[in-house]
């Protein structure tokens, strides 16, 4: 097992690529009569996620809806997917720095 803030990184990298999965989804169905929006509440799923719990897809609220039905705004998808791609490196780097510092201590360990 990692240590705890692996694990948390692990988990929050998790629902980044859920969240990416889900704004590429609603583009794809941008054109889609009747599609609505999927999303997650982040902070509340990120909570959750640490407490073991599965992550919860919901319909998003207060779009505007189009004469078709469809309530997809490419503009909100595409800033979020370039938001989230921005905090999976941010995670991803930070992975890397825990997995050094793990290698680090273990190689310290075989000296000793």
């Amino acid at each position: 097992m990692l240590n705890p803030v692996a694990t948390s990184l692990e988990r929050y990298m998790d629902l980044l690529s859920l969240r990416q999965k889900l704004a590429a989804s609603n583009i794809a169905n941008a054109d889609t009569p009747g599609y609505r929006t999927r999303d997650i509440d982040f902070h509340s799923e990120f909570q959750a996620a640490l407490a073991g719990s599965e992550p919860s897809v919901q319909e998003v609220q207060g779009l505007e809806t189009k004469h078709d039905g469809n309530n997809v705004s490419v503009d909100r998808e595409a800033k979020l997917l370039a938001e989230n791609g921005l905090r999976f490196q941010a995670a991803s780097a930070m992975m890397r720095m825990q997995i050094r510092q793990i290698r680090t201590a273990i190689m310290e360990g075989r000296g000793a």
